[in-house]
């Protein structure tokens, strides 16, 4: 009567002849009672997982050949260490293949003479290491024993190229197992596993080592409860069987170690590591039916760890850490997979270690494969609200990957990267103060991101950091944060730019000592940011340096830059200049700031350049409101002191330009100083720059700044110097200018009467002693003798005078180089024209008379 079945296979394997080969189904047939019992599972073990029957063998192949009894006999003693005479006289010359002894080749492509050769020509090592810890002395007995317990029916159906053969023999030598582990034999059943080893997994012949595996799986299902102490014998060779050339080899190393698995269960953990690595590779095999198996082990090992005590996370992870730069997408599936499992499980305490293969999990975000995103995206998730929920983090080490991640060329990736920056920011506390800089350094990029959602966060992310107030005197480096802000100082992004500069404006008005002390870094890429296109970027710029102007010898510097830049950039003074100084003069005070232009452009060598500067400055000052008040501030020269000194201040620059000088007298009202300058303005000084300026001029006296002058003429007897400049301007216009008709229209409108007081021609200060704005006489007596102007004047020719020369001394020098450039032509002109003529006077060569 057949005994109970007991099926632990777990599904059809590889195809052989046509048929599928049962996977984990070697040790796990029908059992009689008498030789084959019912196998035993181990106390406490689960049942199998998976019931599925083997199917049918696949029918012979009539090209393989089998091996006789004493061959199997001689192998084993061959294997461990004998020399032996000569093989049977009737298998001499055996043939090519099968396992032979004579000196044919088999089918793996090698001559074979017994499988101790064989594994000495295939893998010395593993024969060695199979072979550690065996005496030399005992090897006899234990040869003998082997031969003795294993019938050579049983190792001769073990190798057979026939599943079902394999199969009924592996049950064989699982009977054989029981019973010699219940009478305690354990050197026999060592012996046993040595002859398997050796003669079999290692054999160069692929059907002795598909045996060979199943009949280690069947010694250990034999063992039962005792298979533990044996099993530093029997799991090495089947985890170097994973890497056997022959895919078939490896689906039953895999089944093997399945059944070893399923027997021994916690015992194992010891080989986790070298497991792990082997299952590693296997799920990138290129045989699919390969790769199952792998996932049905995988599975298996999986629930053992879960439910072992005796995992080691700490050995673990160093492997773990090596394998997730792998790019294989079935590995990283393999990888994800098992961070996940041992991430559930309580014991084990991932979140510890999970800087170690944080890099890996976010490179996996930007797999090409969805589901392998989803998966490292799903770990990431549930990683990240644990550290949510964990009081005890590493978040500087974690800190840097998530940095250098931020910078990814993948879209997903950068934004997994800042939304973890994000809740760092929130969680980390002081522990992220050291990583400030580099925070900072990844998220100000993604500020300008082309992902809305990257940018919505990297602000928010922003905001959180720059209010957080931390203490220089407790880690907080404010060179390395100012450093960062200096470079995205040059980023191609506006929104960038200006983050960066709200980062400088915080710095300085929380540290301002400690800003300071770095300034001469950051001071020069502040002063070319002056340049910037964008507008946004020019005014915070002007803040920041406004901030830094508080001190004197700062203000200087920047004023000084601001002359040279626009010396050297006429375009940024046309575009900018009047954005630049109207900023600065709300920020700084625009007294201040026109007194600071005033003192430097004084001394400015390049008269063009001053005249030009002037020009611009005097234009700002006419149109902006934000100049207001120190319009009317000069309004009172005449009758403050305040006015007056500003007055004085600036005409020492203003007198680089006519125009701006005469502009400048009718805003302080001093119109006799106007009359006298523009009747000492000479035939050189009326050019067609001038013209322009004054084409500009006579408009804006059409603009409510001069409403006060407008309104004066109404007066003409008591502003009768007002009516002689007007007069003088109107004479300087070329008739037929939209100037000359503006201006003419307007002193049509004045109302003249016969008692209008004329002032002497001979004093034109004689106005100050006469009539004054408001009519106090005596004060005004006072202010205008305060001033000048008689001096001012003075001054004024001289500086026209200096104009002149200079303008001369380049129209002489251009003269110069054309006369220079028109001698070199004429030069030349003569010198073609005088060899032509020569080659006219030359008399006619002898050819030129034959020809003739």
């Amino acid at each position: 009567m057949p005994g109970p079945t007991r099926q632990v296979g777990l599904r059809p394997g590889p195809r052989t002849h046509g048929k599928r080969a049962p996977l984990m189904a070697a040790a796990t047939v029908n059992v009689t009672p008498g030789r084959r019992r019912k196998i035993a599972a181990a106390p406490g073990s689960p049942p199998p997982r998976l019931q599925i029957t083997a199917p049918s063998p696949p029918p012979p192949n009539p090209f393989l050949g089998s091996s006789c009894c004493c061959e199997l006999a001689r192998v084993g003693l061959r294997a461990l260490g004998f020399r032996l005479p000569a093989p049977c006289s009737h298998r001499r010359g055996a043939s090519p293949v099968g396992l032979g002894l004579g000196r044919g080749r088999g089918r793996g492509g090698r001559g074979v003479g017994g499988a101790a050769d064989a594994a000495i020509a295939g893998d010395r090592e593993a024969v060695a290491a199979a072979r550690e810890g065996i005496s030399r002395a005992d090897s006899s007995a234990m040869a003998a024993d082997a031969l003795s317990i294993i019938p050579s029916a049983v190792l001769r159906n073990l190798s057979d190229k026939l599943y079902e053969k394999r199969k009924n023999a592996a049950l064989e030598i699982e009977g054989i197992v029981k019973q010699l582990a219940t009478a305690g034999e354990h050197e026999k059943i060592s012996a046993v596993i040595a002859l398997l080893i050796h003669d079999f997994t290692y054999s160069p012949q692929a059907n002795h080592r598909k045996g060979g595996l199943i009949g280690l799986a069947a010694v250990t299902v034999g063992l039962t409860n005792e298979a533990a102490q044996h099993l530093e014998q029997i799991v090495p060779p089947v985890i170097s069987s994973f890497g056997d050339q022959d895919s078939r080899v490896r689906y039953y190393a895999c089944e093997a170690l399945y059944n070893i698995a399923k027997v021994v269960r916690g015992d194992f953990i010891i080989y986790f590591n070298k497991i792990f690595d082997a299952l590693c590779k296997l799920a990138a095999d290129s045989d699919a039916n390969v790769q199952s198996a792998a996932h049905l082990l995988d599975r298996l090992v999986k629930d053992i760890v879960t439910e072992s005590d005796q995992f080691s996370i700490e050995e673990f992870i160093p492997l773990l850490r090596e394998r997730m730069n792998v790019l294989n997408p079935y590995v990283r599936q393999f990888l994800v997979g098992w961070i996940t499992v041992l991430d559930s499980v309580p014991d084990i305490d991932m979140l510890g270690f999970l800087p170690d293969f944080l890099d890996g999990l976010f490179n996996m975000l930007s797999d090409s494969s969805h589901e392998i995103r989803q998966q490292a995206d799903a770990a990431l998730s549930e990683f990240l609200q644990e550290i949510k929920n964990s009081p005890n983090v590493d978040y500087g080490r974690m800190a840097e990957i998530l940095v250098r991640r931020a910078g990814s060329t993948d879209e997903f990736t950068r934004l997994t990267s800042i939304t973890w920056i994000n809740e760092f920011v929130k969680l980390g506390g002081e522990q992220l103060v050291p990583y400030y800089a580099d925070i900072l350094g990844a998220i100000l990029p993604c500020i300008s991101d082309e992902e809305e959602k990257i940018r919505v966060v990297a602000r928010e992310t922003n905001e959180e950091l720059r209010a957080i107030k931390a203490d220089p005197t407790e880690g907080f480096d404010i060179g390395a944060i100012l450093s960062i802000a200096k470079r995205e100082l040059n980023s191609e992004h506006e929104a960038t730019r200006i983050e960066a500069l709200h980062w400088f404006s915080t710095l300085l008005a929380r540290y301002r000592v400690e800003f300071l002390a770095y300034l001469n870094d950051i001071f020069d890429p502040l002063l070319n940011a002056l340049s910037d296109p964008s507008d946004a970027v020019v005014l915070l710029v002007l803040e920041v340096h406004a901030c830094i102007a508080e001190e004197s010898h700062h203000f200087h510097h920047l004023v000084s830059y601001l002359i040279r830049t626009f010396h050297n950039n006429h375009v940024l003074l046309e575009k900018r200049g009047a954005l630049i100084v109207r900023r600065l003069c709300v920020l700084l005070g625009a007294e201040k700031v026109y007194r600071e232009f005033s003192s430097i452009l004084e001394s400015e060598i390049d008269l063009d350049f001053a005249s030009v500067m002037v020009q611009a400055l005097n234009l700002i000052l006419l149109t902006s409101t934000e100049l207001g008040e120190l319009r009317s501030l000069l309004k009172k020269s005449l009758v403050d002191s305040c006015g007056k000194d500003l007055f004085q201040s600036l005409y020492a620059s203003w007198r680089h330009s006519p125009m701006a000088t005469i502009s400048l007298c009718l805003l302080a009202q001093a119109y006799s100083h106007a009359s006298c300058v523009i009747q000492s303005l000479g035939e050189e000084d009326i050019n067609v720059k001038f013209l322009v300026q004054l084409d500009k001029l006579i408009r804006l006296l059409e603009t409510p700044v001069f409403a006060y002058l407008r309104l004066q003429l109404l007066e003409p007897g008591k502003h009768t110097w007002l009516l002689k400049t007007l007069y003088g301007l109107l004479m300087l216009l070329p008739q037929q200018s939209a100037a000359f008709k503006i201006l003419r229209t307007r002193l049509k409108t004045v109302p003249f009467s016969e008692n209008l007081k004329r002032t002497s021609s001979a004093n034109p200060y004689s106005q100050i002693l006469q009539v004054t704005e408001d009519g106090n006489r005596n004060q005004d007596t006072q202010n205008y003798s305060a001033i000048n102007f008689p001096s001012l004047l003075q001054q004024f020719e001289n500086m026209q005078q200096q104009h002149r020369s200079h303008l001369k001394g380049q129209l002489q020098s251009r003269k110069s180089a054309s006369a220079a450039t028109l001698s070199q032509e004429i030069q030349r002109y003569e010198e073609v024209h005088s060899s032509s003529l020569s080659e006219i006077s030359r008399p006619p060569s002898r050819t030129s008379k034959g020809i003739s």
